[in-house]
């Protein structure tokens, strides 16, 4: 059996977005019942020269929307980059997955050779589809999905491995 490109990507981000989105209410509960503004959670990192929580949530939705929306070759909604809460980043999860929604395995699948490039300030990747999938933006997301789940635990939140691979 043979696993399409769609398959293997939007829905994959769209489950794992719900559960970053549920971290996320356990978190501002959490932060409720501690008298925690929630924008402490939000700007928590774990070393002084890594991203906070925040940019760990923006750059796993980034990611994931721009995953998508590159191998089915349509615009992607552009957001602002301004979450300061948890509840706000929740909103941005949720945006997210509004946007995977929209797209079908019509739209993906088959982009396993498409030419993908990135430009970022100091460099250029370019990748066929497959490899862009596998080789970057899955590693990208779970990394960052990774380490937002991380600083949560590490500021006592109480979530275990369970909340982060979700229930199936």
């Amino acid at each position: 059996m043979q696993i399409s490109m769609y398959q293997a990507t939007v829905p994959v981000f769209i489950r794992m977005l719900g559960n970053l989105g549920r971290i996320i209410d356990k978190s501002i509960a959490y932060a409720e019942s501690k008298r925690i503004d929630t924008a402490v959670l939000a700007g928590y990192r774990l070393a002084p020269d890594m991203l906070p929580f925040s940019s760990q949530i923006q750059i796993a939705c980034d990611t994931a929307k721009g995953c998508g929306g590159r191998l089915a070759g349509v615009d992607m909604p552009k957001f602002d980059d301004n979450e300061k809460t948890l509840p706000e980043l929740k909103q941005r999860v949720l945006k997210t997955i509004e946007f995977l929604k929209t797209l079908t395995p019509e739209q993906i699948d088959g982009s396993e050779d498409k030419q993908i490039v990135l430009k970022f300030p100091n460099s250029t990747f370019e990748f066929k589809g497959m490899n862009y999938v596998l080789g970057f933006a899955q590693p990208n997301f779970y990394f960052h999905c990774t380490t937002a789940y991380s600083i949560l635990r590490h500021c006592g939140v109480e979530i275990g491995k369970m909340d982060y691979l979700g229930q199936s």
